[in-house]
């Protein structure tokens, strides 16, 4: 792997690896973008097509997140200003700029694949990529566990591993899996603390706070917000609730473990 090549390719690796760390972490885990954009792409049609501008912020909020994580800067910006425009309902604006943010996505895919050696042949049909089935544990939990509820596979997979050898770590790709979870572990200690994002897809983060208010669940399963929307209305709206902390992604490992460590605390005290 030769990281020169990204860089040609105008990626800016360095600023990644203030979130990664270090070139195997961020080895390990570029592969994930793949497999995001095969999920991410296919919802933006439809709900582009749909004229759902609420959904496909959602999913280009999340592509922007993605491309920030891997020091994509382009990309990044395009689905940033795209995210903008659709919370506007701004759809003209979609429409007219769409096939630049998935043209550069593209291209951003065959990259990695050829960072990673994984470039299908000429005259070969592409590799169909999926993401490995995660089923959400919704049974209750035997042993110390952090739950992470965010619809982005590479911020579960990284707090997986920064996790790995101290804490059990659940997932759950949206909020009405982690309700489920969350339903499953009333009265169990060992759901030591919920990393929660605030924009996932169908029921969103604000949804599962509500929950948790009206169940008085907050000393049980204390709760950090991570989000990349930094903005004053959304800050102000998370602090209604009794959450613990608030990071804004992208976070690096520090960041977490910093967060991780205050939530449980804040259980340990209660």
């Amino acid at each position: 792997m030769n990281v020169e090549f990204l860089k040609e390719n105008g990626i800016d690796v360095d600023k990644s690896l203030e979130l990664f760390g270090d070139m195997q972490t961020y080895n390990d885990t570029i592969g994930e973008f793949i497999i995001g954009a095969s999920q991410k792409l296919p919802k933006l049609e439809e709900y582009k097509n749909k004229k759902d501008m609420n959904n496909y912020a959602i999913y280009v909020h999340s592509l922007k997140s993605d491309a920030k994580y891997f020091g994509f800067t382009k990309l990044a910006e395009l689905a940033y200003n795209q995210e903008m425009k659709s919370k506007a309902g701004d759809v003209y604006y979609i429409y007219d700029t769409y096939d630049e943010l998935v043209n550069e996505t593209n291209r951003l895919v065959h990259i990695v694949k050829q960072y990673l050696g994984k470039e299908e042949p000429q005259g070969e049909e592409p590799e169909i990529l999926s993401e490995p089935m995660i089923v959400a544990n919704r049974e209750v939990y035997t042993e110390p566990t952090i739950l992470v509820a965010d619809d982005s596979n590479i911020v579960r997979n990284f707090v997986s591993r920064i996790f790995d050898g101290m804490y059990k770590v659940g997932v759950a790709k949206d909020g009405k899996e982690a309700l489920e979870i969350i339903k499953s572990n009333q009265n169990n200690d060992n759901l030591k603390a919920i990393l929660l994002d605030l924009n996932m897809p169908d029921v969103d983060g604000f949804a599962v706070l509500e929950y948790m208010k009206e169940n008085r669940l907050f000393t049980e399963f204390p709760v950090s917000i991570i989000s990349g929307d930094s903005s004053k209305e959304t800050i102000d709206k998370a602090f209604t609730y009794q959450i613990v902390d608030m990071i804004k992604k992208p976070f690096n490992d520090t960041d977490i473990k910093r967060v991780v460590e205050k939530t449980i605390y804040f259980k340990e005290m209660n």
